[in-house]
Order: C-alpha cells, then structure tokens, then sequence
C-alpha cells in the first residue's frame, strides 16, 4: 500500500504550509480532518475538493457536509472516494475550498508516493508544518472586538476610586480640614490671605506714623 504526501497552502498565505502523509486507500475526508488538526480549525464545516489541472482550475467536487442543492445534484462525498481513485499524475492537484460560509482556498498537491508504509506511524500524518494558519474570524469574535473597539476608555483620575475611599471615610477627611492634600485653590486661597495680612500691617504702620507726628505738634 502506497504513501501519499501531499502539499498544502494557503492560496492567499503562500508563507504558510502543511506537508501530510496519508495512505492511498483512506479518504478525502481523512485528508479534510488531517489539514485542520494541523491548522487548529475545526472540521466540521461544509467544505470540496475538486480535482484540478495544473493550472488550478476546478473540475469534478468532492465535498463534505454539501448544501441539499448538492446532494440532489448528486455531488460526490468525501466519505465515499478514496484517494487513489482520483490520482492520475505523480503531481496530481486538487483546489481546496474550506468553509462555504467564510471560505480559505487551499492548493493540494502531490508531491511524493512512499511506496511502503511504516508500521509505527498512525496515518494521516503530519510530516511537515511552515507558519502559522491565520485566525478566523466569526460572528461572535467580530461582535466582541467591535464592543472592545467602541467602549469609551475614561483617562480621568478619580482621585476618591484611586485612594479606596470608602463612605466612612469622610469623616477623617473632614477632621484632617484637607491636611496634607494640596490643590492649586487652597494655594490661591492662602496667598489672597497673605497678601492681606501684609496690607493690614502696613495701613496700621502709617496710622501709627500719623499718630506719632501728631503728638510731636501738640508737644
């Protein structure tokens, strides 16, 4: 029993890649749940093969969990063709269509027939892995990122939330009379004071002039 080792890419994500070994008898859909063990994706999505020329253009589908127009149409399943069935070239190609509903193109192709299986390998398996299989977005992820996106972030410092204030803490407040808190208006406040003071001092000085002037005439 023959080896096939197949290339798969990203149509879009040439950078990354998945070399799998599967035996010629298993099934596309052995090779469908063997791609997305190695992408992280789940397999239960209604997705096609279809056998491909060189130049990737689509022939006869072979398709997994197919819509009823399909069915009726009477498309093959995956669970039903072999593998070995639809090889005619030593780089036979097959264009890959995962999820209908947010579709990635893949390329599959080919590229070695290991003619002897070996006994302690579990097949289909993954040979090689290039990159990292971009993320998939659904309906719940992109809701969530657009509710992270438009939630308004406040910058102001609340200055009782930042200190853990509590109801029973206003009474300290109050008997400390804003000991050791400083504010700009406080600052204002005590220098209108000072500047007061020093007015007061200086109009009692020159009563205190006048008054001493005066008691020289009358001396």
């Amino acid at each position: 029993m023959a080896i096939y080792r197949f290339r798969i890419s990203f149509e879009d994500y040439d950078e990354v890649i998945r070399e799998i070994d599967i035996k010629s008898s298993q099934t596309f859909e052995d090779l469908h749940k063997a791609v997305h063990r190695s992408t992280g994706y789940t397999a239960e999505k209604s997705s096609s093969f279809y056998v491909s020329s060189d130049h990737w253009i689509k022939g006869d589908e072979i398709a997994y969990l197919p819509v009823q127009r399909k069915t009726d149409n009477g498309v093959i399943l995956m669970e039903n063709a072999k593998l070995s069935s639809y090889i005619e070239d030593p780089h036979q190609k097959f264009y890959y269509i995962y999820n209908f509903e947010r579709p990635f193109d893949f390329h599959v192709e080919l590229i070695k027939i290991i003619l002897q299986t070996d006994p302690n390998i579990e097949y289909p398996v993954l040979f090689k892995s290039i990159g990292e299989a971009p993320k998939i977005f659904d309906a719940n992820n992109i809701a969530a990122a657009t509710a992270a996106v438009a939630a308004p972030v406040s910058t102001d410092f609340d200055f009782l939330n930042e200190m853990d204030f509590v109801p029973g803490d206003t009474e300290e407040i109050e008997a400390m009379d804003g000991r050791g808190i400083t504010t700009s208006s406080k600052s204002e406040d005590a220098d209108e004071e000072e500047e007061e003071d020093e007015s007061d001092d200086f109009s009692e000085s020159d009563d205190f002039g006048d008054e001493e002037y005066d008691s020289k005439e009358d001396y």
